[in-house]
């Protein structure tokens, strides 16, 4: 998020400071991220090392806390974990919100300059191994599984209203209400037709810039936060899909991330209900964040030209058709 959570930047670092035995140099509030109620801090401390700190409004899930380092222990390498505490657990609360600790890795996200062709290998088996992991009992009982049962369509007409009335989003309603209202029918629709398949672990929010790398070098995955058994294409929607990343996949990619994965068959039905029920439930992440009346204006800026963006990919002809590129 844009806008910094209502906290004493001092009592944080001296919580983190105490929680996780860390002699803490100094406290960087990073602008990262487009969830609502999750805030990241860069912690660096006297010894020259880096944390990355997760600060969340209310509860992480068991699964998000439970199942990276699970992952980690399965050989699944390039998931980041958070930091046990020395008393045990990993989460730490302080008022009203809950801390993680991560390791820091420097390169920042692949959104903006896209994976070289190692790394589109690497994201493949990256992806293979997950899918193939079998989750542990206490695993499985906290994990959320897949129901075809998206609330967003309820939340987009709870806001249509609100967004039609409002002087930020007014004239963009006039232009786009329709197209996203039609949107709503078609991932009601879709999901009314998608075939019921094999569940597997999903990281669920896999794109780009969820992957971390500097230059050539080797990925590492974050935003573990909402994990899910679902179909495979839950993930593959992020590899397949045109919207996620200045460099998505094309033939040669696609090739490259076929080498990693192995045999690869993506239901199209699948592709398309996530492809679809993704851009709106994004859509109406960002008209909550618009009227929400404590965001600041460069908050108000950022999320109205993401809006738009998918505002103008829905409302595009052939949206619901779309083609994947070739598997």
């Amino acid at each position: 998020m844009i806008d910094k959570p209502d906290v004493d930047e001092s009592l944080l670092a001296a919580e983190v400071a105490a929680a996780w035995a860390v002699d803490i140099a100094n406290i960087v509030f990073m602008p990262v991220g487009l969830d609502g109620h999750a805030w990241a801090y860069r912690v660096d401390t006297s010894d020259g090392g880096s944390y990355f700190l997760k600060v969340r409004l209310g509860e992480f899930t068991r699964a998000a806390v439970l199942l990276p380092g699970f992952l980690r222990a399965q050989g699944v390498s390039q998931v980041v974990a958070p930091i046990d505490l020395p008393d045990g657990g990993a989460s730490r609360a302080f008022g009203d919100y809950r801390l993680l600790l991560y390791p820091f890795h420097d390169g920042g996200s692949l959104w903006g300059r896209g994976f070289t062709d190692r790394q589109w290998i690497e994201y493949g088996e990256f992806l293979g191994r997950l899918h193939a992991v079998t989750p542990s009992a206490d695993l499985a009982a906290v994990l959320p599984v897949e129901t075809y049962r998206s609330s967003a369509g309820e939340r987009l007409r709870a806001l249509g209203g609100q967004a039609a009335a409002s002087e930020a989003l007014g004239a963009f309603w006039d232009r786009y209400g329709a197209a996203l209202h039609r949107l709503s029918v078609t991932v009601a629709d879709l999901a009314s037709r998608v075939p019921r398949t094999q569940h597997v672990i999903c990281h669920a929010d896999i794109h780009p810039g969820n992957l971390i790398a500097s230059g050539d070098g080797d990925l590492h995955v974050v935003d573990w936060d909402a994990p899910i058994l679902a179909p495979r294409e839950r993930d593959l929607l992020f590899v397949y899909s045109q919207d996620f990343g200045d460099h998505p996949i094309n033939a040669h990619r696609a090739e490259l991330f076929r080498r990693g994965y192995g045999p690869l068959e993506p239901d199209r039905a699948l592709l398309s209900y996530y492809r679809s029920e993704r851009h709106l439930d994004d859509v109406t992440a960002f008209l909550r964040g618009i009227l929400s009346p404590g965001a600041s204006p460069e908050s108000r800026a950022n999320d109205l030209y993401w809006l738009t963006r998918i505002a103008e990919t829905v409302a595009a002809p052939g949206y619901a058709a779309q083609s994947f590129p070739d598997r």
